[in-house]
Parts: C-alpha cells; sequence; structure tokens
C-alpha cells in the first residue's frame, strides 16, 4: 500500500450491558425527572444557558458522587473508558482514569447543544436515557477542519473517513466515548418527547 491513514480519530459507541438496561434506564430517568424538579439552581442556570431545556452541569455535576444509581453507572462507563483507553494506546502504568465529572441532560423539543469541547479532561461521552424515534444524534467535526486551506469539497459519495462530519445515533441503553478535546454538538430536538441522556469525564491522575 502506497497510500496510509494517519492520524485516527477513534470514537467507542457501544451498549452499557447486554442485559436489564431498560430497568435500569428506568430508574435513571425518575432521578433525572426528581433532579429537574428539585435542582432550582440548575434550572435557572439553564434558563440562561440551556434554553428550553434542564440541564445539571452548572449546578450538579458530580452526580456520581452522591447518587447510588449514578454510582453504579459510573462503575459500567469505567469499563468502557477503559478499553476505549486500550484502544487509544495511552499509557495509564500506575496511572488511575477516574470520572470526575457526571450531569444531566433533559432536551425536549427545540433544545439544542452548540458546538462545543470538554476542556480540562481526557476521555468524555454520553450515556442514553431516553431516544425518541426522530431526536437528533451525536454530531462530530473534523479536528483538522480549521487546516483545510485550499481543499477542494469532498464528493458527494466520499467514504465515511473522508467526510468533515460525522454523526452517531442517539440509542437508548448505548454510550459514546470520544477523546475530550473532539468538538461536537447535539441539533435541536425535533420530536414532542424527551431526548434524555448522562453527559460525563475521565481524567488521568
Amino acid at each position: 500500500m502506497t497510500t496510509r491513514a494517519w492520524f485516527p480519530t477513534l470514537i467507542h459507541h457501544d451498549w452499557l450491558q447486554r442485559n436489564g438496561l431498560a430497568a435500569f434506564n428506568r430508574e435513571l430517568l425518575r432521578e433525572c425527572h426528581q433532579l429537574r424538579e428539585h435542582d432550582h439552581a440548575g434550572r435557572r442556570w439553564s434558563k440562561k444557558n440551556y434554553p428550553g431545556g434542564y440541564t445539571s452541569y452548572g449546578s450538579l455535576d458530580k452526580l456520581h458522587k452522591f447518587s447510588s444509581t449514578f454510582m453504579e453507572l459510573e462503575r459500567k462507563l469505567a469499563r468502557h473508558a477503559l478499553r476505549f483507553a486500550r484502544a487509544l494506546d495511552l499509557d495509564l502504568t500506575n496511572r488511575q482514569l477516574l470520572m470526575t465529572d457526571c450531569w444531566v441532560n433533559l432536551m425536549p423539543r427545540g433544545t439544542a447543544h452548540s458546538l462545543h469541547l470538554h476542556p480540562l479532561a481526557t476521555i468524555s461521552g454520553t450515556y442514553y436515557i431516553r431516544t425518541p424515534r426522530g431526536c437528533a444524534g451525536l454530531k462530530f467535526e473534523d479536528p483538522r477542519l480549521s487546516k483545510f486551506m485550499a481543499a477542494p469539497p469532498r464528493r458527494a459519495e466520499c467514504r465515511e473517513e473522508n467526510r468533515n462530519h460525522i454523526t452517531y445515533p442517539a440509542v437508548a441503553g448505548k454510550v459514546t466515548l470520544f477523546e475530550s478535546w473532539l468538538r461536537h454538538e447535539v441539533a435541536a430536538n425535533p420530536t414532542d418527547q424527551e431526548r434524555v441522556s448522562v453527559s460525563f469525564n475521565f481524567n488521568w491522575f
């Protein structure tokens, strides 16, 4: 082969577990709704920064520290994070990869999450609790995009790995992991049902 691919951007996308997802997600969904009901500071923060929706990002962003349900989610996600770290060839010898932040996102119709990244983190991700049919997926941007000087447009039928953006569908029970420097966004929810997810960060120590 004279042409090879270098500097890959890896994304992990898999079921959280093989059995018991429906019951686990019901418990998570119940706690998410309780959080929204009682988190007055979070609702105020969301009104200003997350129009139409609710996120605990600005108020309760370490849910795995005080909820046994989210603590269980942390344990399940940690296995995926370690698998992803191995795929990335990260050297974690004598180091720990630990969840540092964990928050919920409730997105009714019209709520969007603009393009962003997760600074001061190593691996970030989303776990989906409720995903109504037709809701927006998680859209990633090619990290080299700002450097494509004088580059012609891609062909409409180009291979997926050569696209400037790729969208992973939001599927209840699935987890998506990515390196925290990778920019991503969620388009406005076009459905009448809430799209509910948990976002989180892992860092190494």
